[in-house]
């Protein structure tokens, strides 16, 4: 059997920068085993796998997101490529598509160039830095935040140069299993940049990452007393997001430059 598959940067207008994610339109499911062995042979951060729902009227496909090694509740890069490849590739002629996903329902639409990810509001629990992290990063600070619904940690450091500057061993952070750690500062040009980590997922640095923004946007909407916030993930390929918080929402904006198309060819 021949599946499709589509590579697409996300959060970047230029090849080559932002977030590079595997796309592939599916009929129905494959046994998860191959889709993690197909994230594994695509080596990207994520691969993206799609079923159309026809038979239910408050979601238009069903969307699972696998690491090279695990699946994970929330992809926001890999989401934004599905919905370009939905929009650009599959004839889809709505201006609105409606996911069905692990972590509820999701939507992407289309406005001025932009594609625009309705994102849930994910709450964080303010905590010590577990001694992991601070010995993973000697300039991790004593006070952390835990988002229980994407296991992740987040730690803010001083500026932006601080978070360039970052260099975690992730060795250590290995041994957080699943998790990941976010690190952000108030930005230069805009109003916050970030760096994620989550080598235990098989992702050592991940070049942008929307999911993560679900607790980004709320967080730096409380602290600088504004909804609407830019952002830019600053690892070496680097992406721009456009957020806004709204209520138990986040809005999260990207761009994508398209790559490649093909087909996988399975037993």
């Amino acid at each position: 059997m021949a599946y499709p598959i589509y590579q697409v940067d996300a959060f970047t207008r230029t090849m080559f920068a932002g977030n590079p994610a595997a796309v592939m339109p599916l009929e129905q499911w494959l046994p998860d085993t191959v889709m993690l062995s197909l994230a594994m042979e695509n080596n990207l951060s994520e691969t993206a796998f799609l079923v159309p729902l026809a038979d239910r009227a408050d979601a238009d496909f069903h969307i699972r997101w696998f690491t090279p090694g695990v699946e994970v509740p929330l992809c926001g890069h890999a989401t934004l490529a599905s919905a370009w490849v939905i929009f650009n590739k599959l004839g889809w002629d709505n201006n609105e598509i409606r996911f069905h996903s692990k972590s509820g329902p999701l939507s992407v639409r289309q406005a001025d160039g932009w594609l625009i990810m309705d994102f849930p509001n994910l709450a964080f629990e303010e905590q010590p830095t577990p001694t992991l992290i601070r010995e993973a990063l000697e300039t991790a600070p004593e006070t952390a935040f835990y988002v229980p619904n994407d296991t992740n940690y987040m730690i803010i450091l001083d500026d932006e140069a601080a978070v360039r500057a970052a260099q975690p061993d992730l060795r250590k952070l290995t041994q957080l299993g699943s998790q990941g750690l976010i690190i952000t500062a108030p930005g230069d040009d805009c109003d916050f940049v970030s760096r994620y980590f989550a080598p235990g997922a098989g992702i050592d640095e991940d070049p942008v990452t929307g999911s993560i923004h679900s607790v980004l946007v709320p967080y730096w909407a409380q602290q600088l007393g504004k909804n609407r916030l830019d952002a830019r993930q600053i690892s070496a390929r680097g992406g721009v997001l456009r957020c806004e918080l709204k209520g138990n929402r986040v809005d999260i904006a990207g761009q994508v430059a398209f790559y490649m198309e093909g087909s996988v060819s399975l037993p």
